[in-house]
């Protein structure tokens, strides 16, 4: 780069840069303390012998606080050096480490190096990937790093990056942490989201790496993941398909069709998938006593956990990932929502996992998944719930049927007429529910009685429920060549945690209940996806924000950028709350479109 270049590079970060107060110091070195992320790094970077450093750990993470606050969608180094080494006061300098240089070039390259060698020296205890990044390895080159890696370092890598960003994220809930432990009762919606990362992308089937690798291509159908990965990726698979031109092509309008997609796959970008755990009480509704204003007792959807992997890649094990370190960190557990792919997991790598956590799931199903999902004992699930054997062929497609008479073209009175019908089957559905006898024990497993037993249903294999009340429906069970089933032989059976695992979920499905709860949460999530998607302010999914490639450096610098994100959303709920005169300081417009006194002239 040529001096003159460089000179014009300074002068923009001299003409951008501002005075920071002792305030603004013991804010970001509160929000540091808070998160422990210096706690855990600097004794992992401690030199037994050799030149000190000239700057600490405590210092760097300081500056990146500084720098997000300042300028969230650009999380550079240079901007962090030039805060750190001529923005902060000479106090704080000095118990940064960070030594006084001349402002200009050749001083503020010598306060780079040493930003930039911490930073890499802190990537270095955190990153769990075997391959160096800024670098096109050869494929057998890559196979073979990988092969000799050590997977418990791997692991232990990985878990200090999670607890070290996440702790950043952490810490910008300390402002509500309180309202948090009051109105929050550890609901979350869980997602992915994919953001860019700095590198250019290569073919699947390339004979070199990418300068990130651990980057992958994100797909925008199916489960987002490059078809060309994984076992079906082989070389007699791949070349069924469509080229990688074809592909970055596919799904664009040309001018010589009439609209229709060409076949193929679309490759929107080259990055990761950022798995959000956003926070939200799905219980409290807003305050309409006070419109515009916020509600004390809802406190706003906030992020509180978040991996990085390759698109695609194990949506369910990321999951599960974040929401074991939301637990590490002390939140309590409650309901958790996900879009159907994490229904779509395997049970042993979400949902088990998941509900040990103490995680209450809630899901929705494809049309392919409605009905009869699973049985044990010869009771059967139908959507996620436990019902005698004997539950009408009616009420099992209760929502099959309700979903093919419901069309975007129907007509409103026939709308209606098929949601009261769903509604009233619903209802009956409640009669063949089994009922759970006590608590789980402590390996999960749950005791359920007959709905006859409980007194529900009348049915006539147990003679004793006949006649006790005219209004209880009357079971008709199908005779069987082996005879009833054990729940019928049974006043209660007991049901292990994989019974039908994969799409059991703590409400009904299609109540009032599933409903509020399943879309809070999941609108939640996709509102928090663009809210820090924000061009005026994250831009959390551009890659110019986070200029340093690997698995960990974006982690890190994605870190400061949710916590901001945190921190913008509450700063906006607190200035909406009522004050003592019952006026918000800032009040909150609910509607998405201009007022009409903008066009005053």
């Amino acid at each position: 780069m040529s001096r003159l270049t460089r000179e014009a590079q300074l002068a923009v970060l001299r003409s951008r840069r501002r005075p920071y107060t002792d305030a603004d110091l013991e804010y970001a070195v509160h929000l540091i303390a808070v998160s422990g992320a210096a706690a855990l790094l600097a004794p992992l970077l401690v030199k037994p012998c050799g030149r000190p450093r000239l700057l600490t750990v405590e210092g760097l993470l300081a500056g990146l606080f500084l720098c997000a606050l300042e300028r969230p969608d650009a999380v550079h180094l240079s901007t962090v050096t030039d805060i750190l080494h001529f923005a902060v006061p000479g106090p704080w300098r000095r118990r940064f480490g960070v030594k006084d240089r001349a402002d200009d070039c050749r001083g503020f390259e010598a306060a780079y190096a040493v930003v930039r060698r911490l930073f890499d020296a802190v990537l270095a205890c955190l990153d769990p990937s075997p391959l160096p990044r800024n670098i096109r390895l050869p494929a057998e080159t890559a196979a073979a790093l990988r092969a000799r890696a050590d997977p418990a370092d791997l692991a232990g890598r990985a878990e200090r990056l999670r607890a070290v960003v996440n702790g950043i994220v952490e810490s910008s809930l300390d402002a509500i942490r309180d309202t948090l432990d009051r109105h929050w009762d550890g609901s979350i919606g869980i997602d992915a989201t994919p953001i860019a990362t700095y590198a250019q992308g290569v073919g699947t089937g390339g004979t070199h790496t990418a300068t990130d690798p651990d980057a992958g291509w994100y797909i925008r159908a199916g489960d987002h993941r490059d078809p060309d990965t994984g076992p079906e990726g082989s070389v007699a698979a791949r070349a069924e398909r469509p080229s990688s031109a074809a592909r970055r092509t596919a799904g664009k309008r040309s001018k010589h069709t009439t609209g229709a997609k060409r076949p193929g796959f679309l490759k929107h970008l080259f990055g990761y998938d950022a798995t959000l755990a956003i926070a939200r009480n799905p219980h409290t509704d807003p305050d309409a006593a006070a419109p515009g204003c916020g509600n004390p007792a809802l406190p706003p959807a906030l992020v509180v956990g978040f991996t990085l992997d390759r698109p695609g890649a194990a949506p369910g094990r990321n999951a599960v990932a974040v929401l074991a370190d939301v637990r590490r960190r002390g939140h309590a557990a409650g309901y958790l929502a996900g879009d159907r792919a994490y229904n779509n997991s395997d049970p042993e790598t979400f949902q088990l996992p998941a509900r040990a956590l103490g995680y209450r799931l809630v899901f929705d199903y494809r049309d392919d998944q409605l009905g009869i999902q699973s049985g044990a004992h010869g009771a059967l699930q139908v959507e996620g719930r436990w019902y005698c054997p004997a539950l009408p062929q009616t009420l099992i497609d209760a929502t099959r049927t309700f979903r093919t008479t419901i069309a975007p073209d129907a007509d409103p009175a026939q709308a209606a007429a098929a949601a009261e019908t769903y509604r009233r089957h619903l209802t009956a559905r409640t009669s063949y529910e089994l009922v759970p006898k006590g608590r789980p024990d402590p390996e999960g497993h749950q005791r359920w009685s007959c709905p006859a037993t409980a007194g529900r249903l009348q049915c006539p294999l147990k003679p004793a429920s006949m006649g006790t009340d005219v209004r209880l429906p009357l079971a008709d069970p199908a005779p069987g060549p082996a005879g009833p089933p054990t729940i019928c032989r049974q006043h209660s059976i007991t049901l292990a945690p994989e019974h039908g695992a994969k799409h059991a979920q703590a409400l009904p499905y299609g109540s009032a209940s599933h409903r509020r709860v399943y879309a809070r949460l999941r609108n939640s999530s996709e509102a928090f996806h663009g809210y820090a998607k924000d061009d005026a302010c994250e831009a959390i999914q551009r890659s110019q924000g986070r200029r340093i490639r690997g698995i960990a450096a974006q982690s890190l610098l994605l870190a400061f950028q949710l916590a901001h994100a945190n921190l913008r959303k509450i700063s906006r709920w607190l200035d909406s709350l009522p004050g003592p005169e019952g006026r918000p300081r800032r009040r909150v417009r609910r509607r998405p479109t201009k007022p009409l006194t903008v066009w005053v002239p």
